[in-house]
């Protein structure tokens, strides 16, 4: 069975938010760090994990993605702080997908 996430990067704490969907977050997280592909999150620096979530079916996860991505900012930044309270780079932690 695949995986799929919906993901959200912000710039820094209360910064940019960027929102997207991925089969393989490790390895798209890496692409945003690195600035592997112009765009959006190269252009505002938008390297921070701050939120990510687990689907097992693409349809839900691209559901989730466009409704998250329709809401008002505040809902976004509630949604993070409900979870990461300091913004934390979720990517740095220690175990992060097994990485």
């Amino acid at each position: 069975m695949k995986n799929y996430y919906i993901y959200i990067m912000a710039s820094q704490k209360n910064g940019t938010l960027y929102v997207g969907v991925t089969g393989n977050l490790p390895q798209r997280i890496e692409a945003h760090k690195s600035h592997a592909v112009e765009g959006f999150t190269d252009k505002y620096n938008v390297t921070m994990l701050v939120y990510y979530e687990l689907f097992n079916d693409i349809r839900d996860a691209l559901a989730a993605e466009k409704r998250i991505k329709k809401w008002r900012r505040e809902w976004k930044i509630n949604m993070i702080e409900k979870v990461n309270p300091n913004w934390d780079d979720l990517s740095l932690q220690p175990g992060f997908m097994g990485v």
